[in-house]
């Protein structure tokens, strides 16, 4: 009687884990819902993570060392970080030579839970391109006009070796993609970390060698257009070219696209500065920035456009132009990133600079550069360095998802 009992115990029991393993759950699921949205999908899911991330030597979110300049100049990339270790070009706090080193120190952490990025959904260390670290150009500190073509030089041997990784065939079409460059190749992408803003003209002169007239997104709390007879007078033809002034320079040499860049805090036609809230000697400056090619975004908008609408402008006015984007860590709020040569206050926050860096996902960013981190003026926390990093991460991130291709019909 009790086998009997107990055979058909078993028997139900067996019936109820038939039944169960015949239910599919995913009919309970609400329409669209992925339980694990992120995982088993992409490179790097269930990897290890936190893994001594603080250990070894320091080079940009722990990328490989790469001697690009050196013993490795016939090594292949993608993107790399340079750095451009000069601060004699600035009217204020100099240290912006130890930016290079203080950003790095700050990335270290980019990796530390595997460098996935949730908003822009992709790693950019896991994306298919080879990123290294190059090191820094060697750059004098006793002779700017030295050093400035020094910088030049050295950005330019980078620039023009082949990149890694080809480019491959249109997402949309499945065309394949021709370079966007004047020259016809396939360029690598450069991420520069000065450094003060002087060294802005000799990259963009590198620039020029590859894709001409380029349009640039410039993120400041400056115009830096200024007249050289305006900013600091210009005692001599080599003083004339600062941090204040490099635009002016960049616009009389044809190196930027009139009308097509952009400044936060200001604007050129086809480059705009963004973060501009600088006070100014007076109206002439506006005058004078709009006749560099500056279209204007005023720091201050973002308490009336917000984060979207000054992204909407940016996009309007860069189109579909390659874009050559200049960070200037100052366009953040001195409480968020203290340790710049002229800060000032009334700046936008870490998060809504990321936030607008993010909103350019497809722009064509041919190359980019941070600048102006003296890291002797920083937080112990490390904010600034760790905010100079970050923002590279997002520029990362929008340069992995977007190759420097175009489908000719």
């Amino acid at each position: 009687m009790r086998s009997q009992f107990s055979a058909l115990v078993a028997l139900a029991i067996a019936l109820v884990a038939s039944a169960h393993d015949d239910h599919d759950h995913s009919d309970q699921m609400p329409l669209g819902y992925v339980k694990y949205p992120y995982q088993a999908l992409y490179p790097g899911d269930n990897e290890v993570t936190a893994d001594s991330i603080f250990s070894g030597i320091t080079t940009f979110a722990k990328l490989p060392w790469v001697q690009c300049l050196g013993k490795d100049r016939d090594t292949a990339f993608d993107i790399a970080f340079i750095g451009a270790p000069f601060d004699t070009g600035t009217s204020y706090r100099p240290g912006a030579r130890f930016g290079p080193a203080g950003i790095r120190a700050g990335s270290r952490r980019l990796t530390l839970y595997g460098g996935y990025n949730v908003p822009l959904e992709v790693n950019p260390f896991l994306a298919g391109l080879r990123l290294v670290d190059c090191g820094d150009i060697p750059v004098t500190p006793y002779d700017n006009k030295f050093a400035i073509q020094q910088i030049e030089d050295g950005h330019k041997e980078l620039l023009h070796r082949r990149a890694f990784s080809p480019l491959g065939n249109d997402s949309l079409t499945g065309k394949q993609l021709v370079p966007i460059s004047l020259d016809g190749k396939n360029h690598p992408r450069l991420v520069t970390l000065g450094g003060d803003h002087t060294i802005v003209l000799p990259l963009l002169r590198s620039i020029f060698s590859a894709y001409g007239p380029i349009s640039v997104i410039h993120f400041d709390s400056h115009l830096d257009t200024w007249k050289p007879s305006v900013f600091g007078g210009a005692p001599s033809d080599q003083a004339a070219i600062n941090h204040g002034t490099y635009f002016y320079w960049a616009s009389q040499e044809g190196l930027i696209k009139n009308g097509s860049s952009i400044a936060s805090i200001s604007f050129p036609f086809p480059s705009p500065h963004g973060a501009i809230r600088t006070t100014l000697s007076g109206p002439a400056d506006y005058a004078n920035d709009d006749a560099s090619g500056f279209q204007r975004i005023e720091a201050r908008e973002i308490d009336t456009i917000g984060t979207e609408g000054i992204i909407k402008k940016i996009r309007e006015t860069v189109g579909d132009s390659p874009v050559y984007l200049s960070i200037d860590i100052d366009s953040i709020d001195p409480a968020f990133a203290p340790a710049t040569g002229t800060p000032e206050t009334g700046g936008w926050s870490t998060r809504e600079l990321r936030t607008i860096l993010r909103g350019l996902d497809g722009l064509h960013i041919v190359s980019a550069d941070i600048v102006e981190v003296a890291p002797a003026y920083d937080t112990n926390a490390e904010l600034t360095t760790m905010a100079a990093a970050d923002v590279l991460y997002e520029v990362i991130s929008v340069m992995a998802k977007t190759p420097l291709g175009k489908v000719v019909n």
